[in-house]
């Protein structure tokens, strides 16, 4: 012990050899945390179901980064079972795979999100976002009721996804070129709804807020939201790990 306390004020009074130490312990920490990113393709595991978003969920999901809410929910459940037993089985890394920004948070003023696509209609949705007392009492969020009155604005939804894709999301040209289209299609429920869902296996279409006269903000966040943790079938995938 006495050695150490010596060694210890040695460094500190050696002002080289403190600078020294300190560059080659953020150096080492720097390699632990920037290393695996380059071998992040073989390391996240490939998940059958895990798609990127069609181009109202992304829209939603633009709004959803727009007001902050990220900032009291996240988009991760840990492996710990109170946390899977309140929210559903626990996050796996391929589904944020597509993710720019992911979402997974790091605190929670209100619940994880993570698996909240289906769980309730898109009424109470609708419901809640313009008056978050009127079906939880005791929540402290805010009212979003304007995004009912928006309309919603896609005309550069078609870069986006080609910003997207420059970034490794594999958005094909033919879901650059039908973006404008399948924003409508989507969010109206009419058009070529088989074609929309061949491109993106599981999406959802219809009216989500209630207003079929208009494509609002409120039909896009409620369209992301109504897919979030839809993708992966979780209950398939154990049934055949136990079949195994």
């Amino acid at each position: 012990m006495v050695n150490i306390v010596k060694g210890h004020k040695k460094i500190e009074r050696n002002v080289t050899l403190l600078a020294a130490l300190a560059l080659v312990t953020v150096a080492i920490g720097g390699i632990v945390e920037i290393a695996p990113l380059f071998w992040i393709q073989s390391t996240v595991e490939k998940v059958d179901g895990v798609r990127p978003h069609t181009p109202l969920e992304l829209a939603g999901r633009n709004i959803y980064i727009r007001e902050g809410c990220y900032g009291c929910h996240s988009q991760m459940v840990r492996p710990f079972r109170d946390e899977t037993e309140r929210y559903g089985h626990y996050s796996l890394a391929a589904e944020s795979m597509f993710d720019h920004p992911f979402q997974w948070g790091s605190s929670r003023t209100g619940p994880d999100l993570a698996r909240v696509g289906n769980r309730y209609s898109d009424e109470w949705h609708v419901q809640h976002l313009k008056h978050p007392q009127a079906v939880v009492p005791e929540s402290i969020m805010p009212r979003y009721a304007f995004l009912a009155d928006r309309d919603l604005k896609g005309s550069d939804i078609a870069a986006h996804l080609k910003a997207l894709r420059a970034e490794g999301v594999p958005y094909s040209d033919e879901d650059i070129v039908k973006a404008a289209q399948d924003l409508q299609t989507q969010g109206f429920g009419d058009g070529d709804t088989a074609d929309l869902a061949r491109r993106y296996p599981k999406a959802q279409s219809r009216d989500f807020d209630g207003d079929r006269e208009r494509l609002t903000e409120m039909d896009a966040l409620v369209a992301y939201l109504q897919g979030l943790g839809t993708q992966v079938d979780f209950a398939a995938a154990a049934a055949r790990e136990k079949a195994k």
